[in-house]
């Protein structure tokens, strides 16, 4: 079965962020950087489990997964039929607080 791809408009801010970022000291690896967020993107359409478990590698129960992409972790859910791109983060930014962000509790 071929899973359909959903990426969330912020995940499509954060590879634009990422590119405009590279791009301001090499246009052309930021083309490259694009290129490949995508194309690890698309390649979940048929392999949705191929990114590993985010509970795996914290103690927190959570149906994200992630998959590296050079210094970027692309951060998804598989859905019933989608693979739904969350997020696309620095890996040395405090990723957890950002994705979790909606989740913890407002005083």
């Amino acid at each position: 079965m071929k899973f359909r791809i959903r990426i969330n408009p912020v995940a499509i801010s954060d590879v634009q962020e990422i590119k405009a970022y590279i791009a301001e000291d090499n246009p052309g690896a930021a083309t490259k950087m694009g290129d490949a967020i995508y194309s690890k993107m698309e390649k979940l359409a048929d392999f949705p489990e191929m990114g590993a478990s985010l509970s795996a590698k914290i103690n927190i129960k959570t149906d994200y997964r992630f998959l590296v992409c050079g210094v970027y972790l692309i951060f998804y859910k598989v859905e019933g039929e989608f693979v739904s791109v969350y997020r696309v983060l620095n890996g040395v930014r405090n990723y957890l607080s950002i994705l979790f962000a909606e989740e913890l509790p407002k005083d």
